[in-house]
């Protein structure tokens, strides 16, 4: 849902402008791939987490 906004938000913004700057584009794009890395690494880690607590729990 929050993507929805994102898109919603700033196709406002762009038609108020009238003109759609490159630069600020790939530096949304940049921007959206930080968030979208940091992400998938925090969900990487809990899995790992997860996986090495149970494991733990199973060898006891």
């Amino acid at each position: 849902m929050s993507s929805q906004y994102k898109v919603e938000k700033n196709s406002n913004e762009i038609s108020q402008e009238g003109k759609v700057k490159l630069t600020d584009l790939l530096s949304r794009i940049n921007e959206e791939k930080k968030i979208e890395r940091n992400r998938n690494f925090v969900l990487g880690v809990a899995a790992f987490s997860a996986a090495t607590v149970f494991g733990i729990i199973l060898t006891l």
